[in-house]
């Protein structure tokens, strides 16, 4: 039997563009005379749906699309989608999550979802009611298990998640293999954890697991694909390239001496895949930055734009992402902006125009001391003599961000925010100035990361100068105003950031770390009091297992750790 998986680039509602990549690849399937083709979780109507699952009529759609793929189907392929599917009983929620296989025109099976995440970003409960029964499909002489994303994740260890492990009830039938579509969203440590819980699978069920995720970004989160298939003994067959489409396919063979009675090996139309190492590089690093790439390139593709703007100020956020905007999107749509200040050093400029002249990038200079002149003269009346502050820090930014939001909406342009996700996390940054944007680029990107990444993209060639990278931070405010004025050090913040906020620790568990009270209480509160300017920023391209945003859910009103 040949078992194609279709590792593919949906768009969200665009039931015309997904029905065309889907029958794309039902076309691949029959030439290279595949038996069934698997497709990922969803993949009918784009994966989160969200909201749109409470329309009528985008189920309708829904349902038409399987109709179009039934009809491309014959006695010889089996197509495996993803798709809502309603409720037959009045019970519990009007949506399945489903798979549906279909062969020889119509419908065969429909497999529905079992475990309905409702954790960090996922919200899976509030549309769908879980699968109960747990059934099985013959096709071709081969009893064949269907799960669908968490389905395979709850793997039996110390504290399972769940009351119910899919596949072990699904293994009560002998299946001869398993099929798992999957939309599971990216994070710097997805890869090697997915695939630990594929092979945890394989081996402990004895199954060939053949798992297809999607690939490509929904707004905040991206998908990295890595599909992969795990023979019954848990050894790596495949694993597909991150951040592409691909599709390829794998023969199952009968072989009475292998451990589940049958063998997988592959049958690519992809003939430059290496002949020995089937594994992906999972350096944490490329991975951030090819998931960022991926984050704008499909941000703009999706909504119809080609074109971004940034305010580049000499720092390394601003420069990092302006490498990361080029190589997405060509260094002709990108447009920098430096707006100096009486406060701006020599050596911002002076950086930026090189690493301008580095990437061959369009840029403007609009100086902003005259305009916050203007704001100083009227404002001063109304300011009692109260000494320059942070007031006057602010308005420096927010004529900045003016200035970027008035050329965004002349051009069309889409303003990318270089915020990083240490400065988020405590309210380095100003509202309607520096925070402004359509997209929040670095914002699950700590300071320390940015560096990383920076001297990752510098690995052949000094793309972002070296002084750029060496100088100390500063938001150029105020006179000789350094990062470190207002904020621990970068490497001892982002330490304490982590531990609150990926690893849930309180300040006591931190404190037993050996970090300082009185600067963990420092740190925590600043997280905290600054909810509100999360709550208002742009979307944030998810990389961590943690990020600002719709997977991070704090009252803006507290009072926790505020004592």
């Amino acid at each position: 039997m040949k078992i194609g998986l279709a590792q593919l680039n949906y768009m969200i509602g665009d039931f015309s563009g997904n029905l065309t990549k889907i029958k794309n690849a039902i076309e691949q399937a029959k030439l290279q005379q595949a038996d069934i083709v698997v497709f990922s979780e969803l993949n009918i109507c784009g994966y989160p749906p969200r909201d749109f699952l409470e329309f009528n009529h985008f189920i309708k759609q829904c349902e038409y699309s399987i109709e179009q793929i039934a009809a491309c189907t014959d006695n010889q392929l089996a197509v495996v989608v993803g798709a809502p599917s309603k409720n037959p009983t009045k019970d519990g929620k009007d949506l399945h999550n489903s798979a549906y296989f279909i062969a020889d025109g119509k419908v065969q099976f429909i497999a529905h979802k079992t475990l309905l995440p409702t954790y960090d970003v996922f919200d899976e409960y509030r549309y769908f009611e879980p699968n109960k029964d747990f059934n099985i499909i013959t096709y071709k002489d081969k009893k064949i298990a269907i799960t669908i994303c968490e389905d395979i994740w709850d793997t039996g260890e110390a504290n399972p998640l769940y009351r119910v492990n899919p596949v072990a009830e699904l293994a009560k039938h002998q299946p001869d293999f398993l099929l798992n579509l999957s939309a599971s969203p990216f994070n710097y440590k997805q890869a090697q954890k997915r695939m630990d819980v594929v092979r945890k699978n394989a081996t402990q069920f004895k199954l060939p697991v053949f798992y297809c995720n999607c690939v490509g970004a929904q707004t905040e989160l991206i998908f990295d694909g890595g599909s992969m298939v795990m023979n019954a003994d848990g050894i790596l067959v495949d694993e597909m390239p991150y951040f592409e489409e691909c599709i390829r396919f794998y023969s199952l063979e009968s072989n009475v001496d292998s451990t589940s009675n049958s063998t997988v090996s592959p049958d690519f139309i992809d003939q430059q895949l290496p002949s020995i190492d089937r594994q992906q590089d999972k350096n944490e690093t490329k991975l951030i930055h090819d998931a960022l790439v991926c984050g704008i390139q499909n941000y703009f593709q999706k909504l119809g734009f080609k074109k971004a703007i940034l305010g580049l100020s000499g720092g390394v956020d601003s420069a990092l992402v302006l490498a990361l905007a080029v190589k997405a999107l060509g260094k002709e749509n990108v447009l920098s902006v430096l707006m100096p200040s009486q406060f701006s050093t020599a050596h911002s400029v002076d950086d930026s125009l090189k690493l301008l002249e580095n990437l061959g990038s369009p840029h403007k200079i609009i100086p902003i001391k005259e305009v916050f002149d203007v704001y100083d003269n009227v404002l001063q009346p109304h300011f009692e003599n109260k000494p320059f502050d942070v007031t006057e820090e602010n308005l420096q930014a927010r004529i900045r961000g003016n200035y970027l939001m008035a050329l965004s909406n002349k051009f069309g342009y889409i303003l990318l925010n270089t915020t990083n996700k240490s400065e988020a996390a405590v309210g380095y940054g100003t509202l309607y100035g520096d925070m402004c944007g359509g997209l929040a680029v670095l914002a699950d990107v700590y300071k320390t990361q940015v560096y990383a990444l920076c001297r990752y993209i510098n690995k052949e060639s000094e793309i972002i100068p070296e002084h750029i990278l060496t100088k100390a931070p500063s938001a150029e405010l105020r006179d000789g105003q350094k990062d470190s004025d207002s904020l621990p050090d970068y490497a001892i913040l982002d330490k304490v950031l982590l531990e609150y906020i990926e690893h849930h620790q309180g300040p006591d568990e931190i404190e037993a770390m050996g970090f300082d009270e009185a600067l963990i209480t420092r740190i925590l509160r600043m997280v905290n009091r600054n909810e509100f300017k999360r709550h208002q920023t742009p979307p944030i391209l998810r990389v961590s297992t943690k990020a600002f945003g719709s997977g991070r859910r704090l009252p803006i009103v507290g009072k926790y750790l505020e004592s």
